[in-house]
C-alpha cells in the first residue's frame, strides 16, 4: 500500500486504480492573502501553545474532536475525493496524506481554513524517506556513511523541499534494528547495531526538524515503527515479533530513545504484536515507557489501519471496541486509507468505554503540533517558490556527495579501483541494472515527485569522454517478483534493457563484450521493487541469473569490477571478482556518484552498518553475540562452511591505508558517573587524501548477565592527508557502559573490567582497559 503503511489488501480494483495514479491538479488558484510560507520565528512557548489549544478545544463536538485524530489517503478517485472534501468541509478531518502538488494542497487546505466552523488547518503528510524531488541514497546506505552529521543535512534538504510543496509532516525515520536481512525493511533503517542506529535516528530527527517543531523549511519526523518491528519472525514482513526483555531494551528501544531525546514531535505505532500484544494497543508501550519513562510530548499515530487490524489481532469485536481499545493504550491519531474507527470514538464516549479527558488530550496533542507549525498563521504555501525548491544544483550536489560518502569497498585486489582512464581504450559495462536510472534511485520514490534520475551506465561514458569506448550489454533479464508488489502502480513503470535472445544469448554477448574490453564493470543486486515494504526475500542470492553471468564474466579471465546495487547483503558464492563496490541505490546523482567513485575522483570511506552472511541460512549473523560455551570454535557452526561472516561489521577499504597506535585510557580504574577518556593515533599511511572511520568498541569480562563478546560505544569518521597522523578521543559514561538486565531486571552499572579496541572495523583487537571500581544502578 501507500506511505509505508500496509495491512490490507490492495487487489481490489478500486485500490489498484488509486495507485496508478498521482495528485489532481488544482481546479483553482487560492486568493492572495495569506499564500507565503511561514517566516523564520522561535519556538512557541508551552503556555502559549497550550492556552491556543484549549480555546479550540472548548469549542469542539465529540464529531469534531474524532476528526482531528482521524488521518485520510488522498487518492484522485472521484468519490474518494468527494468524501475526503466533505469531511474537510464539515471539520471532521486532521490530515490527509499522498499529496505533493502545491497548487491543489492549497485548494484543499482553503476548504479547512476558510469554510469550516472553527478554521483548522490540516497537516498533510508524505513518505519522505531519502528526499522527495532530490533522491538521496536510502536509509541504509547514509548509515553506510557513519556520518550522523551529513545525514543531516541530507534530511534537511529533504524537508526543505517537502516544505516548499506544502508538506508538514513525514513518516520517517524508520528506525527498526534489523538482524534478518531476508527482511525487505533493512534498507530503510540503519542496520544492526543499537549505538549506530541511535547516532542515525538523532540526526534525521534534527535533519527533518531543525532546532525545533515549526522551524523554517522543515517538517514533523515521525519515527517508526514503535517497537520490534524490524524482529519480525523469519524476515516475513509483517509476521509477529517476540523479544526478551534483554533485547527489547538493549537493541530496539534504544534509537527511539535517541529520537524522542531529538526532539520528535510524532512516533508511529506499529502494527504488529509484540510479545502477544499488539503495538498500537500496548498501554505499557505507548504509555509507561514512551510517555512516562521517556517524556515524550508529541503525539502517537498508528501505521495504516493498526486500530482497524486489532479485530484480526482478536484484541477487539468491533470498530467501536478497536477505536477505543487504542485511544485508551495511548495512540492518539488513526491512519486508515479506507476510513478510520477513530470516526467511532464519539460512540464510545457516550457509551463510557473512553473518557473525554483522555479523548481531550488526544486532540489537544495534534492540534498543539500544527500551532507550533504555524499553520493557523500561515495555513497556505507559495507556489511558485516550490518549483525553484524542488532538485536545485545544490541540493543535487549534496546528494551526490552524499552517494559517495555512503558506498562502500568490500574488496580491491590488486589494487584494481580506482581504474585510470588515461590507461583504457574500452570498458564493458554489464548488467541491466547499470542503464536503469529509476532503480538506482531505489524504494520510496514515487513518480508524483518528479525525481531526478541518472544512469550508471551515462556518468561512466561522461566521464571517460569519447576517447575511451564504452559498450553495453545487459547480460540477462532481471526477474519479476513472484508476487506482485502493492506499490508498483504508484511507482510507475520501470523500464529496463533486457538480453533480446534471451539469457544464454545474452551472457554469451557479455563475455565476448568482456573478452575485447580492457575492463569490465558488472552492475549487479536487486532492482528497487524487490526491497522494501513487502519485499522479504527467503534467501540472499542475487536474483534471477546475475550469478550466472557474474561467473561467466570473471571466468574471461579480464579484470572485474563488481558494482552492487541493494539495500540488503547478497550472497556472492566467492565470486572472484577482483574488486567488489556496493553503491548501495544511490539517488539522483547515481551516474556521477559511481563514476567518480570508480575512476578515482571521490575515494570510498563507507563502513557496512551489518554483519554480511555468507549465506541466507547464516541469518541472523551479528557481531555483538554473546559468547555462549565454546568461543574457540564460534566460526565452526556449521559442519559444510565457516560461520563466520563474509565482511565482519564495521569492513571497509579505501584508496589509502591507515595505521592505529598508541591506544589508551587516561585512568585504569574509573567510579561510576566519572567518564574515562579513550585516546588512539591514526595515520594515514597511504597516498591518497582518504575517509576513516575509526570504531570504538567495549567488551565487559563480567557481571550480573553475560555481556556480548564487543559491543560500538564510539565512531568518529575523519579525513586524513596522506602521513597525516590525528589523536581521536572517545568519552565513555556510564550511559555507554550500563545495560538492561534480565537477572535484576533493571538497568545495570557492574564493577567489572572493561576490554577496549580501537580500529576500522569490529574485528578490531583489544589493546587496553580500564576498570570500574565499584557498581551502580
Amino acid at each position: 500500500m501507500i506511505s509505508g503503511k500496509q495491512t490490507f489488501a490492495c487487489a481490489t480494483a478500486l485500490c489498484a486504480m488509486a495507485m496508478a495514479m498521482t495528485s489532481a491538479s488544482s481546479s483553482g488558484q487560492v486568493g492572495q492573502t495569506r499564500t507565503k510560507q511561514p517566516t523564520a520565528h522561535a519556538a512557541l512557548s508551552e503556555t502559549e501553545v497550550a492556552a491556543r489549544a484549549d480555546a479550540l478545544l472548548q469549542q469542539m463536538t465529540p464529531e469534531e474532536k474524532a476528526g482531528q485524530l482521524s488521518v485520510l489517503f488522498a487518492l484522485p478517485i472521484p468519490q474518494m475525493m468527494a468524501a475526503n472534501e466533505k469531511l474537510v468541509a464539515s471539520g471532521n478531518l486532521g490530515a490527509l496524506l499522498f499529496m505533493t502538488d502545491p497548487a491543489e494542497i492549497n485548494r484543499v487546505q482553503k476548504i479547512a481554513v476558510e469554510k469550516t466552523r472553527l478554521h483548522i488547518p490540516l497537516l498533510f503528510g508524505f513518505d519522505v524517506i531519502h528526499g522527495l524531488s532530490t533522491i538521496f541514497p536510502v536509509p541504509i546506505a547514509n548509515a553506510a556513511s557513519w556520518d550522523p552529521d551529513g545525514v543531516e543535512k541530507s534530511q534537511a534538504v529533504a524537508a526543505n523541499e517537502a516544505r516548499s510543496v506544502g508538506l508538514h509532516w513525514t513518516f520517517a525515520p524508520m528506525i527498526d534494528i534489523a538482524r534478518d536481512p531476508r527482511w525487505g525493511r533493512i534498507v530503510e533503517g540503519a542496520g544492526e547495531d543499537p549505538y549506530l542506529g541511535s547516532a542515525m535516528a538523532a540526526a534525521q530527527v534534527k535533519g527533518f526538524q531543525g532546532g525545533h517543531i515549526g522551524d523554517t523549511g522543515r517538517i514533523i519526523a515521525g519515527p517508526k515503527h514503535f517497537v520490534g518491528y524490524g524482529a519480525a519472525l523469519g524476515g516475513r514482513d509483517y509476521d509477529e515479533v517476540n523479544l526478551s526483555d534483554s533485547e527489547l531494551w538493549n537493541i530496539y528501544l534504544p534509537p527511539f530513545k535517541a529520537a524522542v531525546d531529538a526532539g520528535a514531535g510524532n512516533i508511529m505505532s506499529a502494527y504488529m504484536g509484540l510479545n502477544g500484544v499488539p503495538a498500537s494497543a500496548n498501554h505499557w508501550l505507548l504509555n509507561d515507557v514512551l510517555r512516562k519513562d521517556w517524556g515524550f510530548k508529541g503525539f502517537v499515530v498508528t501505521d495504516n489501519a493498526a486500530v482497524t487490524s486489532l479485530r484480526t489481532h482478536g484484541v477487539a469485536s468491533t470498530l467501536q471496541d478497536a477505536a477505543a481499545t487504542a485511544l485508551n493504550a495511548g495512540v492518539d491519531m488513526e491512519m486508515n486509507i479506507m476510513g478510520p474507527a477513530f470516526t467511532r470514538l464519539p460512540a464510545a464516549l457516550a457509551a463510557g468505554t473512553i473518557s473525554e479527558q483522555r479523548l481531550n488530550e488526544a486532540v489537544r496533542r495534534v492540534l498543539e503540533m500544527k500551532i507550533r507549525m504555524g499553520l493557523f498563521d500561515n495555513p497556505y504555501v507559495d507556489e511558485k517558490a516550490a518549483a525553484a525548491t524542488l532538485r536545485s544544483p545544490a541540493h543535487l550536489k549534496a546528494a551526490r556527495i552524499a552517494a559517495e560518502r555512503a558506498a562502500v569497498l568490500l574488496r580491491n585486489e590488486q589494487a584494481l579501483l580506482p581504474l585510470d582512464r588515461t590507461k583504457l581504450s574500452s570498458i564493458a559495462v554489464i548488467g541491466g541494472l547499470a542503464d536503469s536510472p529509476r532503480d538506482a534511485v531505489g524504494p520510496w520514490v514515487f513518480d508524483q515527485n518528479k525525481p531526478a534520475m541518472s544512469s550508471i551506465l551515462e556518468g561512466i561514458k561522461a566521464k571517460v569522454g569519447p576517447k575511451v569506448r564504452v559498450d553495453f550489454a545487459p547480460g540477462v533479464a532481471l526477474p519479476d517478483r513472484l508476487h506482485p508488489s502493492p506499490f508498483a502502480q504508484i511507482v510507475g513503470k520501470v523500464t529496463r534493457p533486457t538480453p533480446e535472445s534471451g539469457d544464454t544469448a545474452g551472457i554469451a554477448q557479455a563475455v565476448q563484450l568482456a573478452r575485447q574490453s580492457d575492463v569490465a564493470i558488472l552492475v549487479l543486486g536487486e532492482t528497487q521493487e524487490m526491497i522494501g515494504e513487502s519485499a522479504s526475500r527467503s534467501t540472499l542470492d542475487l536474483p534471477g541469473r546475475q550469478q550466472e553471468l557474474l561467473d561467466a564474466v570473471v571466468a574471461t579471465g579480464k579484470p572485474v569490477v563488481l558494482v552492487l546495487m541493494n539495500g540488503r547483503p547478497l550472497a556472492l558464492k566467492d565470486t572472484k571478482a577482483a574488486a567488489i563496490l556496493d553503491i548501495w541505490y544511490p539517488g539522483s546523482e547515481a551516474g556521477s556518484s559511481t563514476a567518480n567513485l570508480l575512476f578515482g575522483d571521490a575515494v570510498p570511506g563507507g563502513k557496512l552498518p551489518f554483519s554480511w552472511p555468507r549465506n541466507g541460512g547464516q541469518v541472523p549473523l551479528i557481531y555483538s553475540h554473546l559468547a555462549s560455551h565454546d568461543p574457540a570454535n564460534q566460526s565452526k557452526r556449521y559442519w559444510n562452511e565457516a560461520g563466520d561472516p563474509a565482511y565482519p561489521f564495521g569492513h571497509g577499504l579505501s584508496y589509502s591505508t591507515f595505521a592505529y597506535s598508541n591506544i589508551r585510557v587516561d585512568k585504569a580504574e574509573r567510579a561510576p558517573g566519572v567518564a574515562v577518556t579513550v585516546s588512539a593515533d591514526v595515520t594515514n599511511t597511504g597516498k591518497r587524501l582518504a575517509d576513516e572511520v575509526v570504531q570504538l568498541y567495549i567488551h565487559q569480562q563480567g557481571g550480573k548477565a553475560a555481556r556480548p563478546v564487543r559491543e560500538l560505544k564510539g565512531f568518529s569518521r575523519v579525513t586524513l592527508k596522506p602521513g597525516e597522523k590525528r589523536t581521536l578521543n572517545f568519552t565513555l559514561g556510564d550511559a555507554e557502559l550500563r545495560y538492561w538486565s534480565s537477572a535484576t531486571r533493571d538497568w545495570a552499572l557492574d564493577a567489572t573490567r572493561f576490554d577496549i579496541a580501537v580500529g576500522g572495523d569490529s574485528t578490531a583487537p583489544f589493546t587496553t582497559s580500564f576498570s570500574l571500581a565499584q557498581g551502580a544502578r
